[in-house]
């Protein structure tokens, strides 16, 4: 049985790089832009044989959102690893 994720180049399966790793969500600014919305706890993955990299294993809430006082402090305590500026539809 699979125990994890795999990388369908290598056909290895990924390995644990970083645990709790912050993730930027962005929302459209109204003029064509991006401004923060939300940040993301998360786990980053890598391929150990083509270094291919995944984030996944998202929280179940944000840990902070644009409106809250403590979301400079929460960027700021553990900058994000990326900032995502999409709006697929379906949140993490």
């Amino acid at each position: 049985m699979a125990r994890g994720l795999v990388c369908v180049g290598c056909r290895r399966f990924l390995k644990i790089k970083k645990n709790d790793v912050s993730v930027e969500e962005g929302m459209p600014n109204g003029t064509g832009g991006w401004q923060p919305y939300k940040l993301w706890c998360a786990d980053l993955y890598e391929c150990p044989g083509c270094g291919f990299e995944l984030i996944t294993g998202f929280g179940r809430e944000a840990v902070a959102e644009h409106f809250m006082k403590n979301y400079a402090t929460w960027r700021e305590r553990q900058p994000p690893l990326v900032t995502v500026n999409d709006c697929g539809g379906a949140r993490p």
